[in-house]
């Protein structure tokens, strides 16, 4: 008898009501880098924030406060929560070519993990556009819904050439 795995609780950080990521975002249990887990508690900020439209000060007092802050790049979290919230109207409107409804409509997680991805791509110059973008879609696979990662990839894939143009080009004249 087999047994069906559970399905994502849709909107909750992990996709479950407990809100830890899911399994098997991370290769064969290898630790993650102090970059991945800034990521990781900036979305938790952000969807704080989304949800709550706490001060940020508010929000970054209180995920300061969680386990494994300590192994994160905190220069790194500083930069995705604060830029992300202090640029949260150019970052919707960036999004908003490239989605298929308001960004409000969106799930607080994938919005989000939008707003990081496009805060990198806008920003982290030293993050190659492919890497913001995997990264982005590691997240959403980690907390959000079923099949998010896929949506947060095209919509990314998207902004990137509005956002990277050089850069993507040069990727795609590189594989041709």
């Amino acid at each position: 008898m087999t047994t069906e795995p559970k399905k994502a609780h849709p909107g909750k950080p992990g996709g479950k009501p407990g809100g830890k990521p899911k399994a098997g975002g991370n290769k064969a249990g290898a630790p993650k880098s102090a970059r991945r887990r800034s990521r990781e508690i900036a979305l938790q900020g952000l969807y704080e924030w989304l949800l709550s439209g706490s001060d940020a000060g508010v929000v970054d007092a209180h995920v300061r406060e969680q386990e494994g802050f300590d192994k994160c790049d905190s220069a790194h979290f500083d930069a995705l929560l604060h830029g992300c919230i202090d640029e949260a109207a150019d970052i919707d409107a960036v999004l908003a070519r490239h989605v298929d409804r308001k960004t409000t409509e969106l799930s607080p997680i994938e919005h989000g993990v939008l707003m990081i991805g496009t805060y990198e791509l806008k920003h982290c110059i030293d993050i190659p556009y492919k890497v913001a973008i995997n990264e982005a879609v590691e997240l959403a696979k980690s907390f959000g819904g079923t099949d998010g990662h896929k949506y947060v990839n095209g919509v990314l894939d998207k902004a990137a050439v509005d956002l990277r143009p050089v850069e993507v080009e040069a990727f795609r004249a590189s594989r041709r």
